[in-house]
């Protein structure tokens, strides 16, 4: 045995292996082309469409962080994954946009709108922080639970490694002592003494056998071999297997949890009542009602300019078909509800704060809850889940960089260097991606960067779909500011030994517990972990969100920590968009000419034949304005269209679906609770 692994679980993991790399061998035969290679040659149908997009929905890093953050803070913690369910209306007609646009990439959206190939490429570029941003976390997640699950037997703990885990045992002793109201002085100044430590990452429920960085290198070296074989084809096919399987492995912990902690009545027995409460988070928590909709505002800005989106619909062999692919978000959407009972489930068996590290809430209730076997076929199925997703963002980043900055530079390579080049493209991106995951910290910190990183691109990409007046120079300037304001400064203040060091930026606030916490930066502790007379220290994310608002009236020291998570959030969302509309205003237009075909051939529907669409397209170039009676509003620069049947249809339906899960999510909440 290895740690926890049984030879049957070893035999799963590498039949699953086995068989991910026989499928990009097959599919290799059809990527000779660009097309073949990026886009499957247009030709996904309705039931690839619903796998891709259920699969690039359905990540294990939105089941292990959803498990982590319901068991850190009940229900409402599910909410930063759950709220995805109110995005399905919007959905149901970006998906035909992305579309009828008829471009490869991202980036070609730009140089189509403003004939602008500096904008092109820098977006090309920018996805490269997108993408180790994303792989990265999905290396993580992987990691988490392959690492709780090859634990190191303590007899061969180092006095070190026992003293991590002795220490871990004590910080939550004196966490129970301190609300019972028990502690001693002593025990407090032990107490503060654990807490610095616990934030510095040292202490630790177990240890384990598995190395970070070899992890990191041969995940990466199996997801690259079978992407780089077989293109957009295989990334299908995987996702389909990795539905089966993240179905299967969601599945598995229920009802072996409900029978460890003694049948469904214990659930609501063994776990606090406040927890059930979806809509209930107190003001020392992350999540509440206002907080839903912040985040609901940020993922939807920043999901406009995912590079895969491009990749995911314009694979769509119709404008059906790429809708299709909503159908695969609902049953995200019901996963997720799996997920945080699988969280309510860890409290109910580790106890609240009973593990040191919340990240490998999944990992652990695994290796507590699973036999032989069946923790083989869970790891494979966080395998399968994560390989499919890094698989698909690595394939979107190679065809920007392929068509978005290769090709600007050598525009005479053929079909076959482009697929080279865009198979290296994604060996350096799965390693860039490697890296990243090396320099993370916790799930919530990096699910923070996950829904911000790529708002500069996304305010922009929405605002050219619906208005005419936005130009190059109002894009520049979003992406530049934004980066500026919501990424760069937030990410490398804590690498300024001035700025993390200032008295006026390590400012500590008590929640409405009582319990110290930081205001600007993730989290402050003392420079000397043993000195409690020693200078705070800022760590993590820099909040200058809320160094802004401050000086700009503010009080957000006054704020509790949920009003200045969501705080933040506004201020990420809306800021882009300001930046757009005043910069447009203030500037020349875009060439009308080329304004008015781009948004004809936007509103022309997907021909079902090719020689019907090339007939619709040349009838539209010669008459751009062929389609603006659909505008809702005639005479405006607004572009949003009026409703048809499929439209109206579907977006009842798809609101009713929404409402229906949210309803059974919190039925199914209010029947465990006691």
């Amino acid at each position: 045995m290895i740690g926890s692994l049984h030879p049957l679980d070893l035999l799963i993991i590498v039949g699953y292996l086995a068989s991910v790399l026989y499928i990009g061998k097959r599919a290799a035969k059809g990527t000779t082309s660009e097309d073949g290679f990026f886009l499957a040659g247009r030709k996904l149908g309705k039931l690839y469409q619903f796998f891709l997009n259920f699969g690039n929905a359905t990540e294990p890093q939105g089941a292990v962080s959803t498990a982590s953050f319901v068991f850190q803070q009940g229900a409402p913690g599910s909410w930063l994954s759950f709220q995805t369910v109110f995005m399905n209306p919007y959905f149901w007609f970006m998906n035909v946009w992305f579309r009828r646009v008829r471009l490869t990439t991202l980036s070609d959206l730009f140089e189509a709108r403003f004939n602008s190939r500096g904008l092109s490429m820098f977006y090309a570029l920018f996805q490269i922080l997108v993408a180790c941003v994303f792989l990265g976390f999905g290396n993580v997640t992987a990691y988490k639970i392959a690492s709780s699950l090859v634990v190191k037997p303590e007899a061969a703990w180092t006095p070190a490694e026992r003293a991590s885990v002795d220490g871990y045992h004590e910080l939550r002793t004196l966490e129970r002592q301190v609300k019972a109201g028990t502690l001693t002085v002593t025990q407090q100044t032990r107490l503060d003494i654990l807490r610095d430590q616990s934030a510095r990452g040292e202490l630790h429920s177990y240890i384990t056998l598995l190395g970070d960085v070899v992890f990191y290198l041969g995940f990466s070296i199996v997801i690259g071999t079978y992407i780089v074989m077989g293109g957009m084809s295989a990334a299908a096919v995987n996702e389909g297997l990795q539905s089966i399987l993240i179905i299967v492995f969601s599945l598995l912990l229920i009802p072996t949890g409900l029978h460890a902690i003694g049948g469904w009545h214990a659930l609501g027995e063994k776990v606090p009542a406040r927890m059930f409460d979806l809509f209930g988070a107190r003001g020392s928590d992350q999540f509440s009602v206002i907080a839903l909709g912040a985040i609901l505002l940020v993922s939807i800005v920043q999901n406009a300019g995912l590079s895969h989106n491009m990749g995911i619909c314009g694979s769509a062999k119709n404008e059906f078909a790429a809708r299709s692919g909503v159908s695969g978000n609902y049953l995200k959407r019901l996963m997720i509800i799996l997920w945080a009972f699988a969280g309510l489930i860890a409290v109910a068996l580790f106890g609240v704060d009973g593990l040191a590290d919340p990240d490998a809430t999944w990992g652990a209730l695994s290796n507590k809850l699973l036999g032989p076997g069946l923790i083989g076929l869970m790891l494979a199925g966080v395998l399968a889940g994560t390989m499919s997703t890094l698989a698909a963002k690595a394939l979107a980043i190679s065809s920007l960089f392929v068509r978005n900055v290769y090709r600007q530079i050598w525009p005479d390579i053929s079909q076959k260097q482009g697929v080279f080049y865009a198979r290296c493209t994604i060996v350096v991106v799965l390693a860039l991606g490697a890296i990243s995951a090396c320099l993370m910290g916790s799930f919530f910190s990096v699910v923070q960067l996950v829904l911000t990183v790529n708002i500069p691109f996304g305010a922009a990409v929405l605002t050219i779909f619906f208005w005419r007046r936005v130009n190059a120079p109002a894009v520049w300037a979003c992406v530049i500011l934004s980066t500026i304001c919501i990424l760069a400064i937030p990410v490398l203040a804590v690498k300024v030994p001035a700025l993390r060091t200032n008295p006026g930026l390590v400012t500590v606030a008590a929640d409405p517990s009582g319990k110290p916490v930081s205001v600007y930066f993730a989290s402050v502790v003392h420079e000397s972990p043993d000195d409690l007379g020693s200078r705070l220290v800022g760590t993590g994310r820099f909040n200058f969100e809320c160094w802004l608002l401050d000086h700009m009236g503010f009080n957000v020291v006054a704020l509790t920590p949920n009003q200045r998570f969501t705080a933040t959030f506004f201020f990420d969302g809306i800021f882009p968009f300001v930046v757009l509309i005043v910069v447009s205003l203030i500037t020349p237009r875009t060439d009308p000419k080329r304004v008015a075909e781009f948004y004809g051939i936007m509103k022309t529907p997907v021909g079902a034949t090719p020689e019907l669409e090339s007939a619709a397209i040349a009838e539209t170039r010669r008459d751009p304005g062929r389609f603006d009676h659909t505008k809702l509003l005639p005479r405006s620069n607004w572009e949003f269209c009026k409703w048809d049947r499929v439209d109206t249809v579907g977006f009842i339906v798809c609101s009713a679906l929404s409402g229906v899960i949210v309803m059974l999510f919190i039925g199914v909440l209010k029947w465990a609770a006691p």
